[in-house]
């Protein structure tokens, strides 16, 4: 069972924008991102509205992933990306990205903001800060 519908190309292209924006941070750090989209694709709320893809969540434009400007982003993805792209469409979570629909990189040596984007603080996971609407904004993703 998936919590989202897609193709195989969707979870291609979500195993590499995984890769893109946390190869850097282990499975866990890519795990993390992939919640992030799938997150944006089941909320329906605030700007992600009308986003109801994979596709839709990667490209989105404005407030889309920068990955898609790696290098990274535009080789296939191997096998153990695409397993973990599969863990994320079938509903696997990781704190603190259960409920975000944000991240960034702050600056090397530079803390979490506790609010980003007028969104809360969910945690940090090496050098991501997680993001998430307040209960009952998107309910949804809660």
């Amino acid at each position: 069972m998936t919590v989202v519908k897609y193709t195989e190309k969707e979870r291609d292209l979500l195993a590499r924008l995984m890769r893109a924006e946390a190869v850097g941070e282990g499975n866990l750090g890519m795990l993390m991102v992939g919640n992030v989209v799938i997150n944006r694709v089941i909320a329906n709320c605030l700007t992600f509205k009308n986003i109801n893809t994979i596709t839709d969540a990667v490209y989105q434009n404005p407030g889309g992933f920068s990955g898609i400007n790696s290098p990274l982003f535009y080789s296939s993805p191997n096998d153990l990306e695409k397993a973990l792209a599969d863990r994320v469409i079938r509903g696997d979570y990781f704190y603190p990205a259960t409920n975000a629909l944000w991240f960034y990189a702050p600056a090397k040596g530079e803390y979490c903001k506790s609010t980003w984007w007028d969104q809360s603080l969910a945690g940090r996971y090496k050098n991501h800060c997680f993001y998430k609407p307040a209960p009952g904004v998107c309910n949804t993703i809660y």
